[in-house]
């Protein structure tokens, strides 16, 4: 099944979208933006990664398209807590040239629709480093979640500590910003 924004398809990943993943994977430019390690990841180890989770009914692993460039970043609802309804989201766009022009927000829109409205959850959750002004802007001011904590110096990068904001969003807060906004009455 593809969910549709939009200005997005999300649709699940492909065996030939591993070049793809591959790249942003491996390009220092995201890397520097989002938490945890990064180290240099082979094809084969891609591979690896693509056939163990390929089967995983508690991480969702979507690839982010839209009509006129193809295939252009990775969104994920991951960890998954079916009895608890919650499960934690991100996404990644591979070049500059797709950021600024509203997919990351249909992006989220979206996913946040799917969960809340298909999957029946109530929460997602999320980190961003505190210096990636882009995704506090995109998630916080545009799609509507909170700054729930900050977990302080949690993150290595570029030789030096950076804090780490804890995001959310529940089912509640998504329905009345789907109603302020008027996002998919259009």
């Amino acid at each position: 099944m593809n969910l549709k924004g939009k200005i997005v398809k999300l649709r699940a990943i492909e065996e030939q979208d591993q070049e793809l993943l591959l790249t942003m994977i491996n390009d220092p430019e995201i890397e520097r933006l989002v938490g945890g390690y990064s180290f240099p990841v082979s094809y084969k180890q891609q591979m690896d990664w693509f056939n163990k989770t390929s089967n995983d009914s508690t991480n969702i692993r979507l690839i982010i398209e839209t009509e006129a460039d193809g295939a252009i970043g990775f969104a994920n609802i991951v960890n998954i807590d079916w009895k608890n309804r919650s499960a934690f989201h991100g996404i990644k766009i591979a070049n500059k040239q797709f950021r600024a022009r509203g997919i990351g927000t249909d992006t989220v829109m979206t996913v946040m629709k799917y969960c809340f409205e298909e999957l029946n959850l109530n929460r997602l959750d999320g980190s961003i480093i505190e210096y990636n002004e882009p995704s506090q802007k995109l998630y916080i001011e545009k799609c509507g979640w909170k700054i729930e904590g900050i977990k302080r110096q949690s993150v290595f990068k570029n030789n030096s500590f950076h804090n780490e904001l804890l995001v959310s969003i529940l089912r509640s807060e998504y329905e009345q910003l789907r109603i302020e906004n008027k996002y998919w009455n259009e």
